[in-house]
């Protein structure tokens, strides 16, 4: 009898996410970290199986345009216990990240396993080309570099689906002709679920698209939205009173109460303004770090703690003010924030993004997941995390505007841009659907707390319609809070979307 693999809990943003340049980073669409402990595993005749962790390798396409160039080896992780014959297929790529260390997606204790458990089918997860070991190239130069695109992963994911012969028993004979395959995918990676979908029609059974940030977009202000709306209300008011005043100075051109604000935070030797209203998004971005089951240790409630409680009383919903804001806010960056995202790194190196000799900007070794991402970013979707328009309430200063991303796109690749560029935000949306996407056979799970919603099919005022052939679900959740199995125990309105992507699967291979 197969054992049940004890999950490791999701990972918190760790230091080497924290301390580097650039909010386009720090607030990067992953799907949470789940890794699953050795544990033995046997099919269901009985036969023990390899350890989860195992790994294999196919032989990619370099370029899909041009199979001359030959191949690299694509690295991918599996796992059968469910397995029997006739049953699906089912595919993930974490999406921008070093696969290794995900393996719990292979497990019942994600959405993938629960699918494969109750369709009695096998879990595969393949590593995104360009991230962690599977590359093309030995490099991450801007010309290795130019074979990172959206098609070719879609065309990744395809090529290994016809052609990959996997190492379970038969796993020769599990071709899409002959074996249903379901695509998973969350954040950036269900993005790629969908484009899939619309791009290659016919070669997966059915899909499944947690928080799927579908519309490419350049300026992504909608970020903060869900935050504004769903963080305790005392503590939104008061970094928009905070917000609100670093603006007033700034475009004052008030260069002494600049400093002075600066120096409350400890961050007075930062030289660049615009790097010190990124510096201020870092406290938002922790959001993303939140689960239903997350509790008040987390850093965005110190954060939030650490402006509105006084002396054990909370703040009303009108929070302290602007006196108590900037002094509770600065005195958490001093005694805590400040180390946690830049340890003993000084403020310059660490949030500053004008230096482009730092090996931030100029490391082109493999396995660097925050320059393959800024390829992403810089060339196709954008998304850079900026204010809103006037007349919004905003949580982040009007000093951030995507002009501030782009430029770091030049510190990043000279080789590729001579001037900040603009994004192919419309010809990816073109190409692959976006907010228009209509296919059969595709599942939409989304949380309303996600800083993603705004770029998924259940941004606010889309409407797009909830069909039998493209069901869109939303719980309460976070982000790709669906894909966790114990995020459905502690809230039952991620269990309801749990449950009905289940079913539909249940319908969609009867």
């Amino acid at each position: 009898m197969a054992l049940t693999l004890l999950l490791g809990a999701l990972l918190s943003v760790s230091f080497a996410d924290a301390a580097i340049q650039g909010a386009m980073m720090r607030g990067r669409p992953g799907v949470p970290k789940i890794s699953a402990t050795e544990g033995t595993l046997t099919s269901p005749n009985g036969t023990v199986l390899p350890p989860i962790t195992t790994v294999y390798y196919f032989d990619q396409l370099i370029d899909h345009d041009n199979p001359s160039l030959g191949t690299f080896q694509q690295r991918y992780w599996m796992n059968w216990q469910y397995y029997e014959e006739g049953g699906p297929i089912i595919l993930m790529t974490p999406g921008e990240t070093d696969a290794d260390g995900y393996e719990g997606y292979l497990t019942n204790g994600t959405i993938n396993g629960l699918i494969a458990q109750q369709e009695q089918g096998a879990t595969v997860l393949i590593e995104h080309r360009f991230f962690g070991y599977s590359n093309p190239y030995d490099n991450l130069t801007s010309q290795s570099l130019e074979l990172l695109t959206i098609q070719q992963a879609i065309d990744d994911l395809v090529y290994f689906t016809e052609n990959v012969d996997l190492p379970m028993p038969g796993g020769d004979n599990v071709k899409p002709d002959t074996t249903p395959w379901i695509l998973i995918g969350g954040s950036y990676s269900g993005a790629l679920t969908s484009w899939t979908m619309v791009n290659k029609p016919g070669v997966f059974h059915a899909a499944y698209a947690s928080s799927a940030v579908v519309e490419a977009i350049t300026d992504y202000y909608g970020y903060f939205t869900p935050i504004r709306e769903y963080m305790p209300q005392n503590c939104s008011s008061d970094v928009q009173a905070v917000i609100a005043y670093l603006d007033q100075i700034y475009f004052e051109n008030d260069t002494a109460a600049i400093q002075d604000l600066k120096d409350a935070f400890g961050l007075g030797s930062l030289s660049h303004d615009d790097d010190f209203a990124s510096a201020l998004q870092d406290n938002l971005f922790d959001w993303q770090d939140m689960q239903p089951d997350t509790g008040p240790g987390a850093m965005f409630y110190e954060f939030c703690d650490a402006l509105e409680v006084k002396d054990g009383v909370s703040a009303p919903a009108t929070g302290w003010g602007l006196e108590n804001a900037i002094y509770a806010w600065g005195s958490f960056w001093n005694t805590t924030y400040y180390e946690y995202v830049c340890g003993d790194t000084e403020v310059e190196a660490c949030l500053g993004t004008y230096n482009t000799s730092q090996s931030y900007w100029t490391n082109v070794t493999v396995n660097n997941a925050n320059r393959s991402w800024f390829w992403m970013v810089c060339n196709q979707v954008g998304w850079y995390q900026v204010s809103p328009p006037e007349g919004q309430p905003a949580i982040v200063s009007r000093i951030l505007q995507p002009i501030y991303e782009e430029r770091q796109c030049v510190n990043m690749f000279p080789a590729k841009f001579s001037f900040p560029p603009t994004p192919s935000v419309g010809e990816v949306d073109s190409m692959y659907d976006g907010w228009n996407v209509n296919v059969d056979r595709l599942f939409f799970a989304n949380g309303l707390r996600d800083p993603w919603r705004e770029a998924t099919v259940s941004a606010d005022g889309l409407n797009k319609p909830n069909t039998t052939t493209q069901p869109i679900y939303e719980g309460d959740g976070f982000h790709c809070s669906d894909l966790l199995t114990e995020n459905g125990v502690v809230d039952a309105t991620v269990y309801e979307v749990q449950q009905a992507g289940l079913e539909y699967m249940k319908m969609w291979l009867a």
